[in-house]
């Protein structure tokens, strides 16, 4: 059974910062790659961040460049997303994401979502 666990999430200040990690199992995760959504609702999904299966690779969705970063640890199955200057427009759900990695580019899994979902963790930005 693929299980994707996210946790880190918490309220923050504007300009703060978190770290979400994501534990996975169930799969073989250097075959994967793995992303970050957001959701709010009423709100589309939106895609945050992908890595590739090897880490070399990273795609952000354009609200977030230059502030969030995503890195994997595949020793430890388990994906970071570090999250800094954070506003109180990133306050949504995030949810942890896996696909398998067959070298088409990142894109596709940005634009078009992932294969496998865990349960989110919210993040709260509020002053």
């Amino acid at each position: 059974e693929v299980q994707l666990q996210a946790s880190g999430g918490g309220s923050v200040q504007p300009g703060g910062s978190l770290r979400l990690s994501c534990v996975a199992s169930g799969f073989t995760f250097d075959d994967y790659a793995i992303g970050w959504f957001r959701h709010v609702p009423g709100k589309e999904r939106e895609g945050v961040a992908v890595i590739s299966k090897s880490g070399l690779s990273t795609l952000y969705g354009n609200s977030v460049k230059g502030r969030f970063t995503i890195s994997r640890n595949n020793a430890k199955n388990t994906v970071y997303l570090q999250m800094n200057d954070l506003n109180v427009e990133d306050t949504a759900v995030y949810y942890c994401t896996a696909s398998e990695d067959r070298g088409y580019g990142l894109g596709i899994h940005l634009t078009y979502g992932m294969t496998y979902w865990g349960e989110g963790t919210q993040v709260t930005v509020s002053s």
